[in-house]
């Protein structure tokens, strides 16, 4: 087995898989999980296959990629952008700089997306505000797959990577993509609408470990992190059709607020905050009466 020039990583007694993680440790809080996506990456494996063989043979080819990408980690690159692809609700996702990294809790809005689809056959027009990567549309289409998204983001980067993920999901004669402000470009109604928006508080953003390694665009909800949800909220009243579902994820520390906002912009829906599976507030559901 070749030896691994990792800075003093060399030690006998200590596997590639734990080597990698001890690496990763300082940098992470997954870093058991990281080191072992990080080899089945470069290793073209399986995770299971890295599991087996937690110290396998290295070609120097192999060893340079994981030396370059540890370097990256310790300079506070996150890891979904060394590798270009991350996982969400079981599919892989090119990502870039351009887009927020996807994750695990925005899957729970998938759950209701198609959960409430798959109990209306009839409503199939869909919307996705602040598409980013276009992990929630292509996860949703991917299982409904007569359902159409129309997706939207301010990015044109961002747009860019989400056609990729579209056409690498082949859902993408299920979408259409807009560039624009939230819905001031977006025309029609729709039966659903979905959005992941910007919707940590500035004052919190600042201090978090994301803070300038992933797009400041697509986290700054403004002062109190509502900015973006409010007004999305006031202006889909006109977007929604009768009976239709608005899906909206938001901070933990929100639910009171966006249950208000809510309310306020739909007196007559059935309005409730879900929460994830670590207890927290995580998504507003909006559900409005039948015509």
């Amino acid at each position: 087995m070749l030896k691994l020039g990792w800075n003093n990583l060399h030690v006998n007694d200590k596997t590639t898989l734990d080597r990698v993680r001890q690496r990763i440790n300082p940098h992470s809080s997954t870093p058991y999980l990281d080191a072992l996506v990080l080899l089945s990456h470069i290793l073209e494996r399986s995770r299971s296959w890295i599991l087996a063989h937690p110290n396998p043979f290295l070609s120097s080819s192999q060893q340079e990629k994981i030396r370059m990408a540890l370097q990256k980690l310790e300079h506070g690159v996150p890891l979904p952008y060394i590798l270009g692809t991350w996982e969400f609700y079981q599919l892989s996702f090119k990502v870039t700089p351009d887009v927020l990294i996807p994750r695990p809790e925005t899957e729970l809005l998938v759950d209701y997306a198609r959960e409430w689809l798959g109990s209306h056959p009839s409503r199939r027009s869909c919307a996705d505000i602040g598409t980013g990567s276009g992990c929630i549309p292509i996860s949703i289409a991917h299982h409904i797959p007569d359902s159409h998204f129309t997706a939207g983001d301010l990015s044109r980067e961002s747009l860019k990577i989400a056609q990729i993920n579209a056409a690498k999901h082949k859902v993408g004669e299920n979408l259409s993509f807009y560039q624009g402000h939230l819905m001031q470009a977006l025309g029609g109604t729709f039966d659903l609408i979905t959005a992941n928006l910007p919707y940590i508080p500035r004052s919190k953003l600042v201090s978090l470990d994301v803070y300038g390694r992933e797009p400041t665009q697509a986290l700054d909800g403004g002062r109190e992190g509502l900015k973006y949800i409010s007004s999305l909220l006031h202006s889909a009243p006109r977007k929604l059709k009768k009976g239709g579902l608005i899906l909206i994820e938001i901070d933990g520390s929100q639910g009171k607020e966006a249950y208000g906002l809510g309310k306020k912009c739909f007196p007559q829906a059935k309005v409730s905050v879900s929460q994830d599976l670590s207890g927290k507030d995580r998504l507003l559901i909006i559900q409005t009466r039948e015509p």
